[in-house]
């Protein structure tokens, strides 16, 4: 475990006690545009302080919510930490019960070396780093093991499924079955778990950084407008196909 893993557990648990009890009314009210181009939320921007916190000093910091947030004290050369404060805000404005946060970190020589996604709803964590690998554990708990597998998974998680109905109408052809749940940071960690993960469209380095680097030893596949992963190669290939197809 390291300092910098550490920190952003501490920063989730932070986040976790705040909201067990219910959110606050002011946080489901909305401000102004953020970096990553959404409109942030007071929930958004309290947990980007929390973020701020505990990893300040770890390096600077982009956020989806305010962009880079510099500390001065650092200097230049530094590690940049990439941050989604709330991983389906959408979701957590709702009450429905899947978003998260998402933490990534670029060292000062451009390496992604580490990553964490936490489900704040369930309390599940993943994280990554060069020395350990992709871990799954518990909010408060120091237990960790490899990530959940489930080898005969029935369905696949289709972020942003709602805009490409002819898509959909393919893989229902092919009976590959999905879900949208609405946060892609999310779905990318549980991908060692569900059949597989896809995604079209515009995509931003807030929603995609920590999530890719925990999939590790998945078939990934990343192009302009989509990206799809699956312990399945056969499954990966056959969905880029079917896009194409619509190309």
């Amino acid at each position: 475990m390291t300092d910098f893993i550490q920190a952003c557990i501490n920063a989730n648990e932070e986040i976790s006690s705040a909201i067990k009890d219910g959110f606050e009314p002011s946080w489901f009210e909305k401000t102004e545009v953020g970096a990553g181009g959404d409109v942030s939320s007071k929930l958004d921007l309290f947990a980007e302080a929390v973020f701020v916190k505990h990893l300040g000093s770890f390096g600077q910091i982009e956020s989806e919510e305010s962009g880079l947030i510099i500390n001065e004290s650092l200097g230049e050369n530094v590690a940049k930490i990439i941050i989604d404060p709330i991983d389906g805000s959408s979701n957590a404005l709702s009450l429905f019960p899947f978003y998260g946060t998402s933490v990534a970190r670029v060292n000062s020589e451009g390496i992604l070396d580490a990553a964490i996604v936490c489900n704040l709803a369930n309390s599940d964590i993943f994280f990554t780093t060069i020395a350990n690998g992709v871990q799954q554990g518990k909010l408060f708990s120091s237990t960790y093991h490899v990530p959940h597998s489930a080898p005969n998974a029935e369905i696949g998680l289709f972020e942003k499924a709602y805009a490409n109905p002819e898509l959909i109408a393919l893989l229902d052809q092919e009976k590959l079955k999905f879900r949208s749940p609405g946060a892609i940071a999310l779905s990318l960690a549980y991908a060692y778990t569900v059949k597989y993960v896809l995604y079209t469209g515009t995509f931003r380095i807030y929603d995609f950084a920590a999530g890719l680097a925990l999939c590790e030893g998945l078939e990934v596949i990343v192009e302009e407008d989509y990206v799809i992963v699956s312990k399945d190669k056969i499954i990966a290939h056959k969905i880029e196909s079917l896009i194409k197809e619509l190309l």
